[in-house]
């Protein structure tokens, strides 16, 4: 007697096999999550002296131009306040980005000690 058929069993493989693609909901609420923290990041200060910043932090329109603000707003964070609190503060900011973006994107570490 037969307790599985073969397609059911390849389904259930392939569905534990290959990682899961999050929904586009789900994907916004994360970009939204991320532009917020960026904003949050800025601060008002920031965002007076720095508004082309938090301008294209506002306006960026996928997970793809909020990865390549990030360059901006560490620049405007360095002038705020230090490079220190500006690099601590890209590194939680890069982890916010993990599986949104293609693997070839995310950052690596680096062996440049700070």
């Amino acid at each position: 007697m037969r307790w599985f058929k073969h397609g059911w069993v390849s389904a259930l493989y392939g569905r534990l096999s290959r990682p899961q693609e999050p929904d586009a909901e789900r994907l916004a609420h994360r970009m939204e999550d991320i532009r917020m923290a960026m904003l949050d990041m800025l601060g008002d200060p920031g965002a007076q002296q720095y508004p082309q910043v938090a301008r294209r932090i506002r306006a960026g329109g996928d997970a793809l131009a909020l990865w390549y603000a990030r360059a901006d707003l560490m620049a405007a964070l360095a002038g705020l306040h230090g490079e220190q609190v500006a690099r601590t503060r890209m590194v939680s900011l890069s982890a916010m980005f993990e599986g949104m973006l293609p693997r070839g994107m995310v950052s690596r570490p680096t062996t440049i000690r700070a």
